[in-house]
Order: structure tokens, then C-alpha cells, then sequence
């Protein structure tokens, strides 16, 4: 989305490109709808609770994610706000896609996580602030919920800092909570800002705003909350951590602002506030050093694939996270890793399932590009012919397997169609037993939630119906050694040695004891977890 009026070095600088992370119903969904909301890509907020009515959050595009309640799928956002161009990566909350997760958090530069005021830090927002520590990107703290009653806010700052191990400064602070929630004061500003009344739901929210020590805020929020509110303001000032920008921007300091996604309170000025605070596109690591995203050279890496999108074409996206240069459409460009010449005709950009072409992007910039069937997760798309590499994506170990099968012969074709591409899109791990034919295959996911989305999409994407036996399989393994001989691998009864799609050899385990036995048993065997 370019405007005339701005350079391309000034296109670089006004992208904001971060992921949106939470445990599930902590209400991430709802803050991305508002978000929307305040950028004009959207009119009227129609809220994630009724889902009963049919209407469903804008990020949430996949049929069985409208009927569940939860987005199993990472969609990507793109609006326009206070000449600010911001991509919004917005990630599976439960813990079964934690993978489609950390692919997405490998194209954002920074990440909002969305915590429940009444649950404070929950087990799957701990795994993913570790993987955002791990990328070492800025993370930006929304407490949501505020107009119910949760717990006391300085209960929740210690949370954040013991749990998740990292300092946190509040930028504004709630006045009051639950049925009493009036508000917050904007320490960045240093205004309070009090909420009328209304349905702000499905519109913009207005608020009175004005100094702390203002008599007018007296009767709007009683002498005690505002009593309340000095004391505390001063117990923060005294005690608190202090807003650094260069610890936030190196993963150390977490931002902390206080709000209601659904009542949209707190909303905007988190917005605002975080623009100003979140960085530009940064340098990427490849393999020729860090890669300025202002270089002329147009690089970018693939980092999701999806499937029928919309199902009535049948069409595979490609996203592509723009990490240099201007792409423009139409333009060709080396497929690194194929060693290819790929044109890029109708690149797109997306609200959720509605697209639109665009003719450039910039980086920061996320695009689908259609996909006849080239592109792997972690590909490297390059202008020049310098070769340059991103860092590839990790592929996890499963923790759950299953047998399945077509339950009609006659779809074989459609299923073993259906099967690859959810594979290629990341979705599942797809692996045969050594000189066996393709009737049956086992399928390996992080969460068993996955296996319904399989059985779901198979069924009503490509027609199949599936004969699906669980296996009792938790652990898997590659072996490191190309050249390892597994004729000669002595298993115990419980483990089976399998193929994955570049009939690499593969372990399955039952147990942790049987890991042990194989290492014991096979002389210079090395196993390891991640591919």
C-alpha cells in the first residue's frame, strides 16, 4: 500500500510490522478488530461474543475457525494509521498451531501479548514470549479485560516480571476495574482520559481528557478513585521501572498498557503509543551478514503457506515477508533456493479473506503471492543475483501421530493431493514406512487439535473422507548422519523407523527411555529434535 506523497526511505520508516500473541480468549482477536476499527479498514466492529448472529471477527477467515470459536490459522492484516502503514500478524492462541506461530513471529518485528486481567499470565502466552525472547524482538504489553474484575494491577506487573522474567513499566494506569472501570491515566501523555458512556463495542470510543490533579475529575470519578489514583501514580513513579526505549527495543523492558479491547477503552492510546514506540523494519541476518532494508536489492523470505483461501478457486498464497527493496508488480526475481527465474504477477495484500492486488510494497510489507506449487516454507526470493539466504525455519518435532487412509479408493488422488499441500503448508508432518505403498500414511502434528482441522479441510476442501487410527507414538527423532546405516539400527519393540518426504530416516518413540535405548544401542548415532 504506497502513497505518492512519501520516498521509499520514508515508506521504509512509516511500517510497523508486529505479531498479536495471547493464550486463547484473552481477547487478541478483538483488539485486531479495533485496531481495524481506528484505521477506517473497517466501519463497525461487529463483536467476536456473538458469533451465534454469524458475526465473525475479520481475522478469522476459515470455516471451522467461525464455527470453533478460535483462529487455528495466522491471518495477516494490512491499514493505513496517522501516516503510519502497519501490518498486523495475527497468530493461532492455542497451543495446538504454536508452530503456524513461531513461523509467523519469524516476520515480525516486534509483538503485542494480550493478557486476561483476571488470569494474569497463562501457560501458552509463557511459550510464545519465550520465542519472541529467543528472536529477541520488542514486546509491547496490552492488559485486556479491564471492565470485568480481575485481579489488583500491581499483582499483575509482578506476574509479568516473575513468570515471563522480564521488567515491565505501565505507559498508563486503569482507574478503577470491573462495573467501575472509568478509564486510565496516560503516563506517556500525563492525562487521564475517561471514557463516555455508549455502545463503543462497534464504534470509536471519546474521552474526556486532563490533567492528574484536575478538580473536574473529582465528580466524573469520585473523590476515592481519584484519591486512589494520585497514590498510586506516586507509588509508580517512586518504585516502578522506568520506560528505556533502548531496553525495550532490545526485549529487556516490556511496556505495559491497561485497557478494554471489547469496550474499546484504552484502545487508541495504545495504538498511538505504540507506533511511536515499536520499531521500523530492522536489518535481517542472511548469509552474506545483515541485509538494510533500505538496500535497493528486493529480498524477502516465505514464511506461511496456505491452501483454498478461497475455496471456490482452489488457489495456494504463498506470504512473503519483504525484507529490502521495493517490490513492484510483475517483477521478476531468483527463487534462491530452486535456482530459478519466478515472475510475481498478482501479488496481494490482505484484510483477513478479502484481497486486494497491489501494484508495490515496501519492506516490512507482508504479500501473498499465488503459488503453482514452488515455493517451501523458509524459501528466499532475491532481485540481484547475490544469492543471499534468510535464515530457515525450523520444522518441530510432533508430539502426536496418526494412521489415516481414504475411506473410498476412488479419492486416492484427492487425498494424497490434499495431504501434500497441507504438509507444505506446515500444517502437518507427513511420514511412510520404508517400502510400503502410499495407502497409508502417518501423520505427525504438534497439538491434536490439528488432526480435526485435517480431517475438517480434507473432507470439505478436497472431498475426502478419512479412516484415522491414533497412534501411541510422543516423541520423534531425526537422525542427524546422512550417511547413517539404518539396516543395521537395533530397535527396541516399542519404536518404528519411518521415512518423512525426502525419505530421510525418521524414529518414532513411545518413550523417553526407548530415546535412550537406541543411543546406547547404536554406536555413533545422533538424534536431534528439530529439522
Amino acid at each position: 500500500m504506497a502513497d505518492d506523497k512519501f520516498s521509499f526511505t520514508q515508506e521504509v520508516e512509516r511500517r510497523r510490522t508486529f505479531a498479536i500473541i495471547s493464550h486463547p480468549d484473552a481477547g487478541k482477536t478483538t483488539l485486531t478488530e479495533k485496531f481495524l476499527l481506528y484505521g477506517g479498514a473497517i466501519r463497525s466492529a461487529g463483536s467476536v461474543k456473538s458469533r451465534r448472529s454469524q458475526k465473525h471477527a475479520v481475522s478469522d477467515w476459515m470455516e471451522i475457525e467461525k464455527q470453533r470459536g478460535i483462529s487455528v490459522t495466522s491471518s495477516v492484516m494490512q491499514f493505513e494509521y496517522d501516516d503510519f502503514c502497519i501490518n498486523i500478524l495475527d497468530t493461532p492462541g492455542h497451543q495446538d498451531f504454536s508452530e503456524d506461530t513461531y513461523r509467523t513471529l519469524m516476520a515480525a518485528d516486534s509483538a503485542v501479548m494480550v493478557i486476561d486481567c483476571s488470569k494474569g499470565v497463562e501457560d501458552q502466552t509463557k511459550k510464545l514470549f519465550q520465542v519472541c525472547k529467543l528472536r529477541g524482538i520488542p514486546i509491547f504489553t496490552f492488559i485486556n479485560k479491564m471492565d470485568r474484575m480481575g485481579r489488583d494491577p500491581f499483582d499483575l506487573l509482578e506476574d509479568i516480571e516473575k513468570v515471563l522474567d522480564i521488567k515491565s513499566c505501565p505507559m498508563n494506569w486503569p482507574i478503577g476495574s470491573g462495573k467501575d472501570f472509568k478509564g486510565v491515566y496516560n503516563r506517556y501523555d500525563n492525562q487521564i482520559e475517561l471514557f463516555m458512556d455508549g455502545n463503543h463495542g462497534q464504534s470509536i470510543a471519546k474521552a474526556v481528557k486532563g490533567q492528574l490533579g484536575d478538580e473536574k475529575f473529582n465528580p466524573l470519578i469520585g473523590h476515592d478513585l481519584h484519591e486512589q489514583l494520585l497514590g498510586e501514580i506516586e507509588l509508580l513513579d517512586i518504585a516502578g521501572d522506568h520506560f528505556d526505549q533502548k531496553e525495550v527495543l532490545k526485549g529487556n523492558l516490556t511496556p505495559v498498557f491497561f485497557g478494554s479491547a471489547l469496550t474499546n477503552f484504552g484502545v487508541e492510546p495504545f495504538l498511538q503509543s505504540f507506533l511511536d514506540m515499536t520499531p521500523p523494519p530492522l536489518a535481517r541476518l542472511s548469509n552474506q551478514g545483515n541485509i538494510d532494508p533500505k538496500s535497493e536489492n528486493f529480498t524477502g523470505f516465505i514464511f506461511k503457506i496456505q491452501a483454498n483461501m478461497n475455496p471456490a478457486h482452489r488457489d495456494r498464497i504463498a506470504f512473503l515477508r519483504i525484507c529490502s527493496g521495493q517490490f513492484d508488480k510483475g517483477m521478476t526475481v531468483n527463487h534462491v533456493q530452486k535456482g530459478k527465474k519466478v515472475k510475481l504477477a498478482q501479488p496481494q495484500q490482505f484484510v483477513a479473506q478479502d484481497r486486494v492486488v497491489v501494484d508495490s510494497a515496501y519492506p516490512g510489507d507482508i504479500i501473498g503471492i499465488h503459488d503453482p506449487g514452488i515455493f517451501n516454507i523458509g524459501d528466499t526470493l532475491c532481485k540481484d543475483a547475490s544469492k543471499i539466504e534468510y535464515a530457515g525455519i525450523p520444522q518441530f518435532a510432533p508430539e502426536h501421530f496418526a494412521r489415516i487412509s481414504t475411506v473410498n479408493s476412488l479419492k486416492r488422488k484427492q487425498f494424497l493431493k490434499g495431504v501434500t499441500q497441507l504438509a507444505e503448508e506446515g500444517a502437518i508432518q507427513v511420514y511412510r514406512r520404508p517400502n510400503m505403498g502410499v495407502e497409508e500414511l502417518i501423520i505427525g502434528v504438534v497439538g491434536v487439535l490439528q488432526f480435526e482441522v485435517l480431517e475438517y479441510r480434507l473432507k470439505h476442501e478436497y472431498g475426502v473422507e478419512l479412516s484415522m487410527q491414533q497412534l501411541p507414538y510422543r516423541y520423534l527423532r531425526w537422525i542427524e548422519q546422512d550417511s547413517y546405516d539404518v539396516t543395521k539400527l537395533a530397535l527396541p519393540m516399542d519404536t518404528v523407523l519411518v521415512e518423512n518426504k525426502h525419505q530421510q530416516p525418521v524414529l518414532l518413540f513411545q518413550n523417553e527411555w526407548s530415546i535412550k535405548h537406541i543411543l546406547d544401542r547404536n554406536e555413533g548415532i545422533v538424534l536431534k529434535e528439530h529439522s
